[in-house]
């Protein structure tokens, strides 16, 4: 049903389509830097589980 060459993006194929060449890079550096600043606080929010 889909062309998967053309119509199908997925992790660093879709970032770097919608943000260019690095985006997904990019992308999980400021995921990995915000969850080292804020980790003290996603472990307490997870400690309720």
């Amino acid at each position: 049903m889909l062309d998967l060459d053309n119509e199908l993006k997925v992790a660093s194929e879709f970032w770097d389509f919608l943000g260019g060449k690095g985006a997904y890079v990019e992308l999980l550096d400021c995921f990995e830097r915000v969850g080292i600043e804020l980790r003290t606080e996603i472990d307490e929010y997870f400690s309720k589980f």
